[in-house]
Order: structure tokens, then C-alpha cells, then sequence
């Protein structure tokens, strides 16, 4: 330091230097470092949910209700009481149970127990009548024998003078159960119970049940809990309809009820309409009633899962419940005989998973049915673990079946006018009314037959029959030559298929985005072709009725309508195909319609001595047997002259079968396609091939035919045109001596008696027609007659009735007589005998050509007034 420094100023110095170094060394501290209050640490609270437990309400005196008498194990009834202990043995076995007999178990894996009571006669009230509580008490009185010739007198239960204690237990339990997740007690819980109860009714039991468990507890929670449960979610996965639960809710909107069954058109139990798609409810209660009705068994976890992803997640979260409650029959497990289904432990955790998503987890299991024992063991217990919080196994497959998803996607139309969530929307009712439309099926076939008529004259048949003929009016379509010496093609088709993507929000479907397949047609064109007659038929899935609104409809097809299908075939084998005289018959069926041939096969006897060979296009239709009682070579018959054309997946096909599919379904062709019109092309050089093979030589056997029938009978005028018909015979076997002597029975008939003879002619009463027949006769362009000598014969045992003898109406408007062209090409004493007779010719009544009053020349008889018969 230099002497000429002051030792004050240095020290001042010295301090203003310090200073200055520890502001800036606060500022960068206020920069770098920020203050935090950590906040004194208080008792944990654990979520609410989370630290809830699990309950279970099991109780051992509901096993006293159970057959009277010793029954031996051959003889249990399904519904045993052991059902509950296995249950309860697995989930003790499992550790989730406290048991004495079981090593101790923590208390965080437990099921906490819910002790079961006794339901109350107020409780029973809310759901069933007085008289039916007394009639079930009544039973503590009876004896063994009452009680057995009781039961069978019902429906489908058994009785024990302990039945109504136990029944009561039951339904307490369920009523605990709910109590206890609604008050918050615990989170869910499963009530292992029985005798079950979504099938008793108000005032009666069924199906194993005595009172409506799950019913009952619905009640009571909205009764003891206002506030709290209001709106409950009913879901019913047991194999059957739950017609009980049904019955109870059916017009409350507070109570959505869904249910998962196998319905099977209504044949399955509870059998009837009642567990349909279309109960949607009544009343306030319209839309809150939901059945998903399987038509078949054999269901599975990917058809399960569809129904809930598509339909019960989306609606029941639109609804939005307070408390879910699941009417759980275990009956569709895989195992149950009964249930005849294959839904696994896994897909049943998976689906409770999903409900517990809704109510804020409030859940309760009810026990429903489930009748093998092992079955309801391992499907409880997987349910059990899901509720207290463990995650649900994995599933191999949740591929849906197809007829699952046609089931979805017509709950998903009908449920889509009460619900928000659902698609599509049924935009087609009241559509017929707001703008006139049409059916495209209708527009179709319309197209079809003047398409077909064009190109190649078909034009309709006939079907006088009353049930049917308005439904196949202008679906059968003939040649002009069908009932020719020729060989004949008889097609059995569905309607052709229309392809079209819809819009995904609107549901319409656009016409550039449609396509309409024919293939059918390719073998018509093939035939007409080469000289064959062919007569088209159509077999519609839907008819058209007046009073229709235009609402979405189901398909109607032969396999809905199979006796409707049947009568059809039928009727043109007896009335136009038996009757022809074609040389060789060929019957094809397109998809679900060839059924009807199956029907004719096995109904018609005979008709195999006449029909060359069969053909079937069955993709993955079911396949259909040919049986007769009286007759053991029917199947073989059948396997020799039949080509059956299955889809290349076929379940017939399928190499774990046991056993080959036997000779009564046909022989079986196994084709590269799955689908009818890919087969249909792809088959078509075989089958052509095989109709040519089969009908070589037709022309010279027709030659030969109309040779023996001019040699065997004059010519007689069959219609109105003023040329005359042969009489061809049908094969060799109308010989010249037959047909002689029906030609002279049919020439005194219409001579009348002879010189003789005093008695006067036989009258006989003109055929009364209605108008619009009258009318369709004359306009139809057929003209072709059915002339053949066994048609003649077939014409004399009936007297000259033909089916439009017994139509009321008007008279048939054909003149009595023979026109003078026709009548001068006959022999001079038939023609005036023929003129003279009041009744009419044997022929063209079963035609439907043009009548004779529009032919020119033809005029009024002799003695009548107009055209339409004698006065």
C-alpha cells in the first residue's frame, strides 16, 4: 500500500468492494433458486373404489330344495343343488374365500361375506301376486307324491316341501347383494343362489324358478334408495330368455332390460314370439326392452362380444344406469348340454369387465341357471376375479359367426328408433306412403320377365291355387315350347343378388354404388339355345302385400316358408311338368330354394322314373336329405343323377367329421368358391357338358314320339288357330290299342247317346272363371298347348274339370263351339257332334294362349247370345 493512502480510506475502500460482491451474488441467487413449501405430510386416503372389497353372498340352506325321493345319478334333474357348492368349493380352492378348512388367506384377497335373509312377504309383493306367494307356501304341506303329480302339471320345475324357504333365501340373498353396492358397503358383489328366478312370473313359476330374484332386488333398491337408484340396468346372459324379468319391466322406462338367448325362431324354451327382437315394451317403457335372440346354438365368444360391443356398451352407456345387475346363467358355457353354446370362462370376464365400467362400478352377479357342474365352477370364478379387480384373460378367437352378426345388425335397425347410439336408421317405414315407392324386388323380377319375354317369349304360368297364387304371380316363367317333345330345364332360384355399399351415416344406398348379379341367366340362354324348354322360378324371400308400409322386413325365403316352397313345386310337377311330353327333365336350385326340389323328391312318388338328373348350387346353405318312407333306394337314386355343388369351407366338408356325408344329401361336389354366383360361372362348362351328355339324341327320340302319335290317333283341334294338333304320345308305352279306345270314348261323349237311346245328353254346368283369369287368359302370348294323349287321358278321368272349374266368378268367356276353320279339318261326324254339344272340348284349359274369340273367324255359338257361353 503507498504511504501517501490515509489508512481510513482503504478500510472504506475495502468495504465497498465487500458490498458490492454479495449483491451480486444475491442476485444470482434470486435467479437460479426457487423457494418451495413443502406441505406437512397428512394420512393417506386411498381411492375409494380401489379400497373397497368384493362380496359374496352364499348360504348352504338353499341346497334343501331338491327332487322328493331317492334319485339315483342317472336321474338327477339339471337344476342340482349342487350347483352352488361347486361354485363356492372353486372360489374357496382358489383363495378367495375365508374358510376354516382352507390355510389363512390375507385379508386384501378376500371376499368379504354378505349374509343372506329371508325376503320379506312386502318384497315378494313388488313383483309377484298374494296368491301366488300362498300357492308356493302351500307347499311345506304336501306329500311327496302331491308334489311329483304337481310338478307335472307345470312348467318345468320340481317342488320339496322346502322349496318356498329356500326360494325366499334366494331372493333375499339377491336383495342383500344389491343393498350392499348401492349403500356403498361394498364395490360389487356375486350372490351364488338358488333356485334361480328370471322365469317366474307375477302369478306363476317356470323354468326351474319359484321368484324373480333379480327382479325383486330391482325393487327394493329403488324403493329403500330413491336417490340414490333410480335407473337399474338388467343385463340377462343366460342362455335363456329371462320372460319373467321381461314381464315385470316391460312398460317401466326407469328399468332397461337386456337379454342374450338362444331364441331359435321361437322353438327353443320359453317357446313363442315373447323373447323376440320386435317386444321392444309398451308404454313409457317403448325402447327399454332389448332381446338379442340367437336363431341357432353353438354360439361363442366372438358372437357374445359382438352383441355387447355393438349393442348393450353402446345403449347402456346412453342410458347410463345408477346400479348394474346381471342375471347370470352360466348355461351358455361351453360344457352345457343344455345351453348348447361354447362361451368361455375368459369371454365371461370380459363382459362383466365391461359392465363394470358403468354405474360407477356398482355391480351385482346373480346366479341364474348353468347345469354342468364344472362349467358353472370355472366361469363364476373367472367372473369372481374380474370383480375384484384382477384383468380377464386373453381369447383366442373373437371371430362373430355370420348369423351373429345378420342377429346384431337387425337388433341394431329395430333398437335404432329409440336410441341415439344406434345404427343404421330404419329410414323405410312409412316410405311406401310418403312417396310411393317400390320394393326393388318387385322392380326386379319386373325387369326380369320383360328381359326373359324378350329374349326369349317366356312368359308366366299359372298357380291356381288360393294361399299362393297372388305370392308367385309373374315367378314362373316358361318357354313357349315347355311342354314340347323336348328335353326340359326347371330352374328353383332365389332372387338374384344385389351388391351395393350403403352410406355409412344416411344408410342410403346409392344406385351407382349397386350392382345387380344374374348368373342363373347364362344357363337359361345356354338352354333356350339349343332347342330345351325352360321354365323359370323364382322362389321370393318377401311378398308384397297390399297393406305393406314399406318397413325394413326380414327375409321370407323357402328356409322361413318351406311348405309355401313346397306347394309351388308341387304344383307345377303335377299340373305342367308331369304332363309334358319332354323326352328328358332337368331340375336345378340356386341357393336356399333347393329345397324345394328335396321336397318334391321326397313327396312326388314316381317322379324319379322321369327326371334325368339333378343339380344344386348349396354354397354354405344347409344341406337337405332326400327320405322316403316307403322307398330304401331313394338315396341311392339320388346320388346316382344328382351334382350338388357346396362351397369349398362346407361344414360337410370339414375333415374332423367322424363320417362321411352320406348318399341321401346327393352326390357332393366340392367347388373352389364360396359364394352362388362365382359357382355358378365357374361350373357352368360341367354342368352344360352333363346336360348335353344326358339329352344326347332328344331330336330323334322326339321324331320317334310324334311318329307312334300320328299313327295312333286322328287329328283333333286343340285351340282356337285354325290348324289341327297331333296327339304325340309321351314314350312307347302309348300304344295304338289305348289310344284308340280313348278316342272313342271321348267321340261318344261328345256325339252324346246313341240313336237308341232315349235318354237325353248329360248337361253339364259351364265352368264359372273370373274376370281377371278371363282376362290374363286372352292377353297371355302363350299359345302352346299340353298336347299330349296322357294329357287327353288325365282330362277324361276328370270329367273335363281343370282348377278353373272350382274359381268363382264370371263365365268362362270361350265359345262352346269349334271355329269353321278348325272344325273343317276333323272328321265331319266328331266336328258336327262337337258343334252340337253344349259342353266344351276336352283341350286347351289348361293352356294360356290367346282364348278363341280373339282368334279371326272365330264368333259367337249357335244359340247363345255373346261369346261367354250358353244363356
Amino acid at each position: 500500500m503507498p504511504d501517501d493512502v490515509p489508512s481510513s480510506e482503504v478500510e472504506s475502500s475495502e468495504s465497498s468492494v465487500d458490498l458490492v460482491d454479495e449483491t451480486e451474488e444475491e442476485a444470482l441467487s434470486r435467479r437460479y433458486v426457487v423457494e418451495v413449501v413443502v406441505p406437512k405430510p397428512r394420512a393417506p386416503q386411498a381411492l375409494p373404489y380401489s379400497s373397497s372389497r368384493s362380496g359374496l353372498v352364499y348360504d348352504p340352506l338353499m341346497r334343501f330344495h331338491s327332487e322328493p325321493g331317492n334319485r339315483s345319478d342317472d336321474d338327477i334333474h339339471p337344476e342340482d343343488p349342487r350347483r352352488i357348492h361347486e361354485i363356492y368349493s372353486e372360489l374357496r380352492n382358489a383363495g378367495l374365500v375365508d374358510d376354516a378348512s382352507q390355510q389363512y388367506v390375507p385379508i386384501d384377497m378376500q371376499l368379504w361375506r354378505i349374509d343372506a335373509r329371508h325376503a320379506k312377504l312386502s318384497e315378494l309383493n313388488l313383483v309377484h301376486t298374494k296368491d301366488h306367494i300362498k300357492w308356493v307356501k302351500s307347499l311345506e304341506n304336501k306329500t311327496n307324491d302331491e308334489l311329483n303329480d304337481l310338478s307335472n302339471s307345470l312348467d318345468s320345475v320340481y317342488l320339496h316341501q322346502l322349496t318356498y324357504d329356500c326360494a325366499r333365501l334366494s331372493a333375499g340373498g339377491a336383495i342383500e347383494a344389491c343393498r350392499a353396492v348401492v349403500a356403498g358397503q361394498i364395490k360389487n358383489t356375486i350372490a351364488v343362489i338358488r333356485p334361480p328366478g328370471h322365469h317366474a312370473e307375477h302369478c306363476r313359476p317356470g323354468g326351474f324358478c319359484f321368484f324373480n330374484n333379480v327382479c325383486i332386488a330391482a325393487r327394493v333398491c329403488q324403493q329403500d334408495f330413491p336417490q340414490k337408484c333410480r335407473k337399474i340396468l338388467i343385463l340377462d346372459w343366460d342362455v335363456h330368455h329371462g320372460n319373467g324379468v321381461q314381464e315385470a319391466f316391460y312398460s317401466d322406462p326407469n328399468v332397461l332390460y337386456i337379454s342374450i338367448h338362444v331364441h331359435k325362431n321361437g322353438t327353443f324354451y320359453p317357446p313363442g314370439n315373447y323373447g323376440d327382437h320386435k317386444h321392444c315394451g309398451e308404454g313409457q317403457g317403448l325402447g327399454f326392452n332389448i332381446n338379442i335372440p340367437w336363431t341357432k346354438h353353438g354360439m361363442g365368444d366372438g358372437d357374445y362380444l359382438l352383441a355387447f360391443q355393438q349393442i348393450v356398451m353402446p345403449i347402456a352407456t346412453e342410458f347410463d344406469p345408477e346400479l348394474v345387475i346381471v342375471s347370470a346363467g352360466f348355461d351358455a358355457a361351453e360344457g352345457d348340454m343344455l345351453g348348447g353354446c361354447f362361451v368361455t370362462p375368459a369371454c365371461y370376464a370380459h363382459m362383466t369387465h365391461m359392465l363394470m365400467s358403468l354405474a360407477g362400478g356398482k355391480i351385482a352377479v346373480c346366479l341364474e341357471g348353468g347345469y354342468n357342474l364344472r362349467s358353472i365352477a370355472r366361469s363364476a370364478l373367472a367372473v369372481t376375479r374380474t370383480l375384484m379387480g384382477e384383468p380377464p384373460e386373453r381369447l383366442p378367437s373373437v371371430e362373430p359367426s355370420p348369423s351373429a352378426v345378420n342377429v346384431v345388425q337387425m337388433v341394431m335397425r329395430q333398437q335404432s328408433r329409440f336410441w341415439r347410439c344406434m345404427y343404421p336408421k330404419d329410414l323405410a317405414a312409412g316410405l311406401k306412403e310418403r312417396t310411393g315407392g317400390e320394393r326393388m324386388h318387385d322392380i326386379v323380377r319386373a325387369w326380369q320377365s320383360k328381359v326373359l319375354y324378350d329374349e326369349y317369349g317366356m312368359s308366366p304360368l299359372f298357380i291356381l291355387r288360393e294361399r299362393i297364387s297372388k305370392s308367385y304371380e309373374n315367378q314362373v316363367l316358361a318357354t313357349p315350347n315347355f311342354s314340347e317333345a323336348r328335353p326340359l330345364l326347371v330352374i328353383f332360384h332365389d332372387p338374384p343378388d344385389v351388391m351395393g355399399v350403403p352410406d355409412p351415416r344416411t344408410n342410403k344406398l346409392e344406385l351407382h354404388n349397386t350392382w345387380l348379379t344374374d348368373v342363373a341367366k347364362i344357363y337359361v340362354d345356354w338352354a333356350v339355345k339349343r332347342g330345351f324348354g325352360v321354365v323359370d322360378v323364382n322362389i321370393p324371400k318377401h311378398v308384397t302385400n297390399s297393406d305393406d308400409d314399406g318397413a325394413y322386413v326380414g327375409s321370407e325365403g323357402p328356409e322361413n316358408n318351406p311348405m309355401e316352397a313346397r306347394e309351388v313345386a308341387n304344383y307345377l310337377w303335377e299340373n305342367y311338368i308331369e304332363l309334358s311330353d319332354a323326352t328328358h327333365i332337368f331340375l336345378m336350385g340356386i341357393g336356399a330354394a333347393y329345397s324345394s326340389i328335396i321336397d318334391l323328391l321326397s313327396t312326388i312318388e314316381g317322379c324319379t322314373e322321369t327326371i334325368t338328373h339333378v343339380f344344386a348350387f348349396v354354397a354354405n346353405n344347409p344341406l337337405q336329405a332326400v327320405r322316403r318312407l316307403a322307398d330304401d333306394s331313394i338315396s341311392s337314386w339320388y346320388w346316382s343323377h344328382s351334382s350338388v355343388f357346396i362351397a369349398h369351407d362346407h361344414a360337410a366338408m370339414d375333415p374332423e367329421r367322424q363320417r362321411k356325408p352320406r348318399r341321401k344329401y346327393g352326390h357332393l361336389i366340392q367347388s373352389p368358391d364360396t359364394e352362388i354366383p362365382q359357382m355358378l360361372a365357374t361350373h357352368h362348362p360341367a354342368v352344360c357338358e352333363t346336360l348335353e351328355e344326358e339329352s344326347n339324341g332328344w331330336q330323334e327320340m322326339a321324331e320317334q314320339m310324334a311318329r307312334q302319335a300320328k299313327a295312333a290317333a286322328e287329328p283333333v283341334v286343340l285351340s282356337s288357330q285354325s290348324s289341327a294338333f297331333p296327339l304325340p304320345g309321351r314314350s312307347s308305352a302309348l300304344t295304338s290299342p289305348t289310344t284308340t279306345t280313348f278316342k272313342r270314348e271321348v267321340t261318344d261323349e261328345l256325339a252324346g247317346p246313341g240313336p237308341a237311346s232315349n235318354s237325353a245328353p248329360k248337361a253339364r254346368t259351364p265352368p264359372q272363371v273370373s274376370s281377371a283369369m278371363a282376362r290374363n287368359r286372352a292377353s297371355a302370348p302363350m299359345a302352346a298347348p299340353l298336347a299330349s294323349t296322357q294329357h287327353l287321358r288325365y282330362q277324361q278321368q276328370m270329367q273335363y274339370e281343370s282348377p278353373l272349374d272350382q274359381i268363382d266368378g264370371a263365365s268362362d268367356p270361350r265359345p262352346r263351339t269349334m271355329p269353321a276353320a278348325a272344325a273343317a279339318s276333323m272328321a265331319p261326324s266328331v266336328a258336327r257332334e262337337l258343334n252340337k254339344s253344349p259342353g266344351r272340348p276336352p283341350m286347351g284349359w289348361f293352356t294360356h294362349g290367346p282364348s278363341p274369340e280373339k282368334v279371326k273367324g272365330a264368333g259367337p255359338s249357335p244359340g247363345t247370345g255373346s261369346p261367354g257361353g250358353p244363356k
